[in-house]
């Protein structure tokens, strides 16, 4: 049984409760956060506290709070060597105090409290200063059936720059693709097996063999008559931009 204690009450930490309540090997010991409100629905299920003082013994703490918090919050832990993790995929290891033992246990997913996780399809990443802890982690992620990935400072950074592209940005360009069909009283719902079956063809080709479309083309008069009924400038540019930098890939000339 691993005994673990959650700092922090956002989308990452709330679908970590939820994961860890619901995993046989995983005992959360406590939930600390500033503000109890925000924790107060679930102090039924958990020893919930916003007095860092109090906090309990665990096997490890996961500090999952805003990026520009977690060095300072894991400095004012009132214990030493202890093992301390984060779960951000942009701040380093030794961002975290080092009077703890140090660790990342980054699950790569998007995540938002009204929509239920499945953590056997969220890759976690996990990074540690010591083997021994790596091995811990590996068994955390594994009582909740995650997969998980020995990855170091620098590969996670690469991971998370990645996962804004293939996530932050691309949702983006769903809301893009929204405003141009409700322009003309068009459903976006028709365009959603478009979408599923674009997400699943990288699972059998690579992003570059899966390119299909005007620009791989090199198709110039279907590329100018949608930049003329582009009427909003930034979604223009942000198609002049997307255009050629697929020809560039493809060995297309630009317009």
């Amino acid at each position: 049984m691993i005994s673990v204690v959650i700092l922090g009450a956002g989308n990452v930490a709330t679908h970590l409760f939820h994961a860890f309540y619901k995993a046989e090997n995983v005992f959360v010991n406590q939930w600390f956060n500033r503000n109890l409100k925000s924790i107060d629905f679930y102090k039924n299920m958990v020893n919930v506290t916003s007095d860092l003082s109090s906090l309990k013994p665990a096997d490890v703490y996961i500090i999952a709070v805003s990026d520009d918090a977690i060095s300072k919050l894991s400095s004012q832990l009132p214990f030493e060597n202890q093992l301390v993790v984060h779960t951000s995929g942009s701040v380093g290891l030794y961002d975290l105090d080092k009077k703890n033992r140090r660790g990342v246990f980054y699950p790569l997913q998007t995540f938002s409290k009204e929509t239920s996780i499945n953590f056997k399809n969220v890759p976690i990443c996990i990074e540690t200063a010591d083997k021994k802890d790596f091995k811990s982690l590996k068994l955390l992620a594994e009582a909740i059936e995650s997969a998980s990935f020995k990855v170091n400072s620098d590969q996670r950074s690469s991971l998370h720059l990645a996962a804004v592209f293939v996530n932050n940005f691309t949702n983006q360009l769903y809301r893009i693709a929204h405003e141009i069909t409700e322009s003309t009283g068009t459903e976006f719902d028709i365009l959603k097996p478009l979408i599923l079956e674009t997400a699943n063809k990288i699972q059998n080709l690579s992003p570059y063999s899966a390119q299909t479309g005007p620009a791989k083309r090199n198709d110039k008069k279907t590329i100018k008559k949608h930049l003329k009924k582009l009427e909003n400038s930034p979604h223009k540019a942000i198609y002049e931009i997307l255009t050629a930098s697929i020809q560039k890939t493809h060995g297309r000339k630009k317009l």
